[in-house]
């Protein structure tokens, strides 16, 4: 697979006006993404769970241009609001991708978008957002050529989710998504994310994520920026070999559902990530003193009450509390006796895995 396989021929025809709607899920790492390549090329393979209600619902509305132009055309929509400070953002999605989605100019787009969680808070908003987005495109295409197979539609949202957000690519699908190039995983590729291709217990496939709102606010360091200083990072190749460790590990430890080693590894990868964040130069903390307090108190109860809860961080300062369905009551009542209370105004989102996005709105059939 290369980037010309995601170039399209000639359409058919264009369609004239009319809109589409995709709801695309959030996702949380297990091995890390931290660093890229040129391209938005991964500097290492990650793997993720795919979210199911920490979402993104975006509805592209598109009229064909009496005229077209150099320039791209749309309004962009936050919740409602005109969003000015967004549309640089789109317009260099919109300049990556021009050559696979050569339409773009012949429309002016209203893009609107909704979160269900808090924006530039650690949750992977430009993941879903994204991935969102590219679908919409992606479906657009697709009605200027229905030949487009149901896989290769996924394909090519992932591909173009990837070059707004890098981990937009794992938000297409569920519930495993592995993406980055690994010599030991059949069919993965630096371009798009693949649903994991191996053996995966049962305990896996029901496993919940409740997301405790440490701070809501936006980030000190952007995941752009913080992507950028790998580059130079003393660390950075030490980094890059353990992720691919750690993918290897993975495949008997989802094979035969060992939690323990699960626990290790998705742990460690979080506080890796913390770490290179904080050796790198210019060096960053982005967890807050709450975020080591909740670490501390699920180490804690994981001991004397023999489950399996354990964290994972994304780039902030909110922790995601990983536990197995069959201990969901346990943990559950342990998050809210002992975890809310160090949340902003003791706020958390429940969340489990997801099997990817969703078409919300049929398009109108306006030629």
């Amino acid at each position: 697979m290369t980037e010309k396989d995601f170039i399209p021929s000639t359409y058919s025809y264009l369609k004239e006006e009319g809109e589409v709607t995709w709801k695309a899920p959030s996702n949380i790492a297990l091995v890390k993404y931290w660093g890229k390549k040129p391209n938005q090329i991964p500097a290492n393979p990650s793997i993720s769970f795919t979210l199911d209600a920490c979402a993104t619902t975006t509805s592209l509305a598109y009229k064909k241009r009496d005229n077209s132009t150099s320039e791209f055309a749309f309004d962009l929509f936050f919740e409602g609001i005109p969003k000015e400070d967004f549309k640089p953002k789109i317009k260099t999605f919109f300049e990556r991708i021009e050559v696979y989605v050569p339409f773009l100019k012949e429309y002016h787009f209203t893009i609107k978008t909704t979160n269900s969680f808090p924006h530039s808070s650690g949750i992977a908003s430009s993941a879903s957002g994204m991935a969102a987005l590219s679908l919409c495109l992606v479906d657009l295409e697709r009605m200027m050529q229905p030949e487009m197979s149901a896989g290769f539609f996924n394909q090519k949202a992932s591909f173009l989710a990837r070059l707004g957000s890098g981990s937009a690519s794992r938000s297409i699908e569920g519930d495993l998504i592995q993406w980055g190039a690994h010599s030991r995983i059949n069919g993965s590729s630096n371009l798009v994310a693949i649903k994991y291709p191996y053996q995966v217990h049962p305990i896996f496939s029901k496993f919940h994520d409740t997301i405790l709102l440490v701070d809501k606010g936006q980030k000190q360091v952007s995941s752009t920026v913080g992507h950028g200083l790998m580059h130079n990072h003393p660390f950075s190749k030490e980094r890059f070999d353990q992720a691919h460790e750690n993918l290897l590990k993975l495949q008997s430890v989802f094979a035969n559902g060992n939690l323990e080693e699960f626990i290790k590894i998705v742990e460690s990868e979080a506080l890796t990530l913390h770490a290179m964040m904080m050796t790198s130069m210019p060096y960053f903390v982005l967890m807050k003193p709450n975020t080591l307090e909740i670490i501390h108190k699920i180490w804690a109860f994981r001991e004397t009450s023999k489950t399996h809860v354990c964290f994972t961080l994304d780039a902030g300062a909110n922790v995601h509390v990983l536990y197995p369905e069959k201990e969901k009551e346990i943990v559950y009542q342990f998050i809210k006796n002992e975890l809310v209370a160090y949340c902003e105004n003791g706020q958390y989102i429940c969340d489990r895995i997801g099997f990817g996005a969703k078409k919300l709105k049929e398009e109108a059939d306006n030629l």
